[in-house]
């Protein structure tokens, strides 16, 4: 080796250069102290103080979610989401890893002060994480309310500098730390627009103007009346009904023979009799989120009365399939999902709790109730074998899940059933757990999954209980599953894929 090669030459460039960035972030905070800040001066430290703790963000997801719309709840709960993991990195990582003094603050104004000065480590402002966070997180779910956010975002990041107690390049790598976490939270929880339906062929649906042509019943136990008024102001033609359940199925008959498309808005199992009236009626159904999952609306892109007026008024849409099944003397459609075992169980007790403790509870109550009891799996025969089975699952489409986000289906028209078994055997919830964050097409001694246009059981004991779209019956010994390709129209807006 040569005497002449200077091998800490690298390592004292590296210190020169770093010494520079502190000496110019120092410079940079005295200018700021200095300047003169017309209107800021009683606005930026009452924001940096009202940002302590989160609670300005907390204010503003509240504010966000009283819209409430689908897609502001979803995106308030993302922000505080983002926020949450933001401050998490930055009090057990970020704080401890570099301890940096904070700044001199004699160089900032008496008035520009906060009251009571911080005494943790400077870098990085956790302030500004928590702002660039909540903000990017909002922006992510719904780019409107992430243009109103992002201004107070950027003061508050501001008023960290201004009030002196951050230096620049804290702020700055905060505002990236907390941009970062919104990204890893959408990753981990995709977005709705992520999981877009693939571009199909547009089917040759009418074009309404302000709807004219268009009979909508709603069904008013899903609490409707808010999105029903939506779509009567953006289609100000269309005929909108509110009816109790009772009445449902009747109005929607009615409806169908005098109506150019059929509406409706409710829960699934509203959407379930609109969607079999129309295909038997051979008429386009458009449908308006109304219920608690809205997993059919949801899955072919519409979020809201805006989405389905434009569709409607464009003549946007697509054909998309329909499950069918038999069992003795009861047939019926589903467009989401068919099951026989615990789930059907699960239904039929979630529905007799949820009047009392509402529908999240009664959900949590029953699964518990359910998986606690001492069963015995169901037998049915299938594929020339007679098995013992906790659940038999078969979705309309194949169910994907992204990230840790429940399964989604990107196509509506793939002509196949989805269908997921979990094996009888010892501890049920162990095993419908494993089946649940499986993903179609695996294989284990505790489930299976495969993709079919049509399943035939057989010896399945009279009285066991089926669910079809959140609906529950009773299964007359043997049960015919098949796909209806393309068998009914809806609106969709094209721009949602």
């Amino acid at each position: 080796m040569s005497p002449d090669v200077d091998l800490t030459a690298p390592v004292h460039g590296a210190r020169t250069v770093f010494r520079r960035l502190l000496d110019l972030d120092s410079r940079l905070f005295e200018f700021a102290a200095e300047r003169d800040w017309p209107a800021a001066g009683p606005v930026l430290p009452r924001l940096s103080r009202s940002a302590n703790h989160g609670l300005l963000w907390g204010a503003a997801a509240a504010a966000i979610a009283v819209s409430r719309t689908p897609r502001a709840r979803r995106a308030a709960a993302r922000g505080l989401a983002s926020l949450s993991l933001a401050s998490l990195t930055i009090n057990t990582l970020g704080k401890r890893s570099v301890r940096r003094a904070r700044p001199q603050i004699d160089p900032v104004p008496l008035m520009r002060r906060l009251k009571h000065q911080p005494i943790t480590t400077s870098f990085p402002s956790g302030h500004a994480a928590s702002a660039a966070a909540f903000a990017t997180g909002v922006a992510l779910e719904s780019p409107g309310w992430g243009a109103v956010v992002a201004p107070l975002a950027v003061s508050v990041a501001v008023s960290r500098v201004y009030t002196g107690v951050h230096f620049p390049s804290d702020v700055l790598a905060g505002a990236a730390l907390g941009a970062g976490a919104a990204f890893a939270v959408r990753a981990m929880v995709p977005t709705r627009a992520q999981a877009v339906p693939p571009a199909r062929e547009r089917a040759a649906l009418p074009a309404l103007p302000e709807g004219e042509g268009l009979v909508l019943v709603a069904n008013t136990a899903s609490g409707t009346a808010e999105r029903a008024g939506a779509l009567r102001d953006a289609l100000p033609r269309a005929e909108v009904l509110e009816c109790a359940p009772d009445d449902v199925a009747a109005e929607l008959e009615k409806a169908a023979a005098r109506a150019r498309v059929l509406g409706v808005c409710g829960g699934d199992g509203t959407v379930n009799t609109a969607a079999e009236i129309a295909v038997r009626h051979r008429i386009p159904l458009a449908v308006l989120p109304g219920g608690t999952l809205n997993h059919f609306a949801y899955d072919l892109g519409v979020e809201d009365a805006r989405d389905l007026a434009r569709a409607i008024e464009q003549g946007d849409g697509v054909r998309v399939d329909v499950g069918r099944f038999v069992s003795g003397h009861r047939r019926g459609v589903f467009v989401n999902t068919f099951s026989l075992g615990v789930y059907p169980e699960l239904v039929r007790e979630r529905e007799r709790w949820s009047g009392r403790i509402g529908g999240w509870a009664a959900g949590l109550v029953a699964a518990a109730r359910v998986l606690r009891a001492d069963r015995h799996p169901l037998e049915a025969e299938f594929e020339g074998r007679r098995r013992p089975l906790w659940l038999l699952f078969a979705g309309n489409g194949t169910y994907h899940r992204i990230g840790l986000t429940p399964g989604r289906r990107q196509d509506l028209a793939d002509g196949k059933l989805d269908v997921r078994v979990v094996h009888g055997g010892r501890r049920p919830a162990l095993r419908l757990l494993a089946a649940a964050f499986a993903g179609p097409l695996t294989r284990s001694p505790a489930h299976a999954a495969v993709r079919v246009s049509r399943l035939h059981l057989a010896g399945v004991a009279p009285g066991t209980l089926l669910a079809y779209d959140g609906e529950v019956i009773e299964v007359d010994h043997e049960v015919w599953l098949e796909k209806l390709p393309q068998a009914l129209e809806v609106y969709r807006p094209m721009s949602g894929g």
